[in-house]
């Protein structure tokens, strides 16, 4: 096995993915934080506050760097727990307890004393809340999977580049320490060369015929759509269970793939790049199909099963299951490492001492803490570890797999024009029409 020549940082990712990749690139953030001291508190505004804000308000409600002043939510249950979490930690730390609340996010993002947003409304609203979020100044954190497209992926790397602000995605496994030293092994040369890297993701439910129904009085049902079509309220569709319908989301593939293939593409090296070649080997749908569309609209309609490999310039492959187990699987093919969850195991346990000293290196803080490192990011006006260049990159792979399966053919993928070739139907797929009144502007 070969050993390693150099170790890998960050810093040198970061300078290799941008030469390599000058498609998208990773640029300098210039100082534009609105605190006038470093020691004066963030001021953190929320939008959405449902099931994924939880930990966010946790983290920045109340913290030593952070103060939440406001939440936004269309269902107003949502937001008045949102506002009651934000005041009870804000007691609890002897401060002032006023946390505002709207129903628009434009009004919150309005506020020119908010300095910073986290955004975890369903996936179909993160493009056109964050985007216009970055053009009135505000460092973002944001909820994976980042986009509901490619296209918007491609809209949010542009945004962020033109306003210079610190964007955080919520890829937390980037700050897991058995996460950082499998991509540690593998780039720094202790496995050799990796050949495939696995990621089993867990295959979406079935559900349905749903009942429909008038919305409930508390939720604004034309606004949660946004710009999806609009259909009747079905409460399946809405809330936590938003992630089994095309429409708002991509099941599993999005959903879990955002989070496994970010670590496998990261550690085979390709952060800033995407596959050649995205090859359907099996799927199942729990409804009908015509041209890439469902064709039952009461049933949850993402992935079940599915197998998809995903095939990179320099014979490498990642390959995108729905199961058996949950985790990612390097392999060179004579042994592998296996990361998940649930901690360093077998040889991953056996070999972390190699690169133990390597792990703030590639990191770039010695801080290793992923709600942290924003804010770390947010003062030094540096790109965070989950930086929306290589989240783009990853979560296209994903999107690709979904489109891929949707049509069950194999796409051929120009990483460099970002298009699929000769194949003007999976282009389609790149973008969404979006519904009159709720378009993303570039």
């Amino acid at each position: 096995m070969s050993k390693p020549k150099t170790n890998v940082t960050r810093r040198d990712f970061v300078k290799t993915g941008a030469a390599a990749g000058a498609v998208i690139g990773f640029p300098t953030i210039v100082p534009s934080f609105a605190q006038s001291s470093p020691n004066e508190r963030i001021n953190v505004g929320y939008v959405g506050t449902g099931s994924r804000a939880g930990s966010h308000l946790g983290a920045y409600a109340a913290g030593k760097e952070t103060q939440g002043v406001a939440v936004c939510d269309v269902d107003a249950n949502h937001m008045a727990r949102g506002k009651k979490t934000v005041e009870d930690r804000l007691k609890r730390a002897g401060r002032a307890a006023s946390c505002a609340t709207y129903a628009r996010y434009e009004e919150l993002i309005a506020r020119k004393d908010i300095d910073a947003v986290v955004c975890t409304t369903p996936d179909h609203w993160h493009t056109k809340i964050v985007v216009e979020a970055m053009k009135q100044g505000k460092d973002i954190y944001c909820e994976k999977p980042m986009t509901l497209t490619i296209d918007e992926g491609k809209i949010i790397c542009k945004t962020v580049k033109e306003t210079g602000r610190v964007f955080q995605v919520g890829t937390q496994q980037r700050s897991g320490r058995q996460f950082l030293s499998a991509v540690a092994l593998c780039r720094n040369g202790h496995m050799g060369k990796i050949k495939t890297a696995t990621c089993s993701i867990g295959g979406g439910p079935k559900g349905g015929p749903f009942k429909k129904s008038d919305p409930p009085a508390q939720l604004d049902w034309d606004r949660w759509l946004g710009q999806a079509p609009m259909v009747d309220y079905i409460d399946k569709r809405c809330h936590y269970q938003f992630r089994w319908w095309y429409e708002y989301s991509g099941g599993k593939m999005t959903d879990w793939g955002a989070h496994h293939v970010d670590i496998a593409q990261w550690g085979i090296g390709k952060e800033t790049t995407g596959p050649h070649t995205v090859i359907p080997e099996s799927q199942v749908h729990p409804v009908p199909f015509k041209g890439g569309h469902p064709t039952i609209d009461d049933c949850y309609n993402t992935a079940t099963n599915f197998q998809v490999r995903c095939k990179f310039e320099g014979d490498v492959d990642i390959i995108i299951r729905n199961g058996p187990g949950n985790g990612i699987w390097f392999n060179n093919g004579d042994e592998e490492i296996f990361v998940n969850r649930g901690g360093p195991k077998d040889k991953l346990k056996k070999d972390m001492g190699k690169v133990a000293g390597d792990l703030n290196k590639l990191y770039g803080s010695n801080n290793i803490n992923h709600h942290a490192n924003w804010i770390e990011c947010i003062r030094s006006r540096k790109n965070p570890i989950s930086d929306v260049f290589s989240h783009h990159r990853h979560l296209s792979t994903c999107h690709l797999a979904n489109i891929a399966i949707r049509l069950n053919r194999t796409l051929k993928w120009d990483p460099v024009k970002e298009e699929v070739i000769g194949d003007s139907e999976a282009n389609s797929w790149i973008r969404r029409e979006q519904r009159k009144g709720y378009e993303i502007k570039a």
